[in-house]
């Protein structure tokens, strides 16, 4: 069984797209700090790994395998995680507006005996973006709960993103072609 670690719902439309039966089980309070010496690239990747390390136990005996994931957006090497609150976002996008930025997801697959983790990059291409725009953005669509405050399947994607090179889905939250091809060379029971 695979095991989705993760409340987002656009992880979990884009893991039910594989047509790979799942459940979702989260566990809470996961310490999600990294350090800060650890290059941008990296911590997406790092936070996936720390992530899994609570399920080792749920797993004991069993074939199941979990899915955890981070995603990062980067630009001029600062990290921009999850606003805060509405300024926060908005000073975000601010930032973002008119540059090229990377949004980095990390995985982990988790099993009893093994484990592969992996980073997807993606680089993305705003347009110069108005003060309206970004404050009618972050009014409707409160993008609090996402890497950068945006998401490129709302509105702010529609009409500000220039270009992306790479992973649609991984700006969405989940390198999902990436995942297919590791579940399907990943043996639980290997060592």
């Amino acid at each position: 069984m695979l095991i989705l670690s993760s409340n987002s719902p656009r992880r979990q439309e884009l893991l039910a797209g594989l047509d790979i039966p799942y459940k979702v089980f989260v566990i809470d309070g996961i310490d999600e700090s990294f350090p800060s010496s650890l290059p941008a690239e990296l911590v997406a990747e790092y936070i996936a790994v720390k992530k899994a390390t609570p399920y080792k136990d749920d797993i004991k005996g069993t074939d199941n395998i979990v899915l955890t994931a981070d995603t990062v957006v980067v630009c001029d090497n600062d990290i921009l995680g999850k606003p805060h609150d509405e300024a926060d976002a908005i000073r975000m996008l601010h930032f973002l507006s008119g540059k090229t930025h990377q949004v980095y997801t990390g995985v982990c697959l988790t099993s009893e005996n093994k484990q592969k983790h992996f980073t997807v990059k993606t680089d993305v291409t705003f347009r110069e973006l108005t003060n309206e725009e970004i404050e009618y953005y972050v009014s409707k669509y409160q993008p609090f709960d996402k890497a950068g405050a945006y998401g490129i399947q709302e509105w702010i994607g529609y009409v500000g993103i220039k270009g992306i090179k790479g992973s649609y889905y991984n700006v969405m939250g989940l390198p999902v072609r990436r995942i297919y091809e590791e579940l399907k060379n990943f043996t639980p029971q290997d060592k």
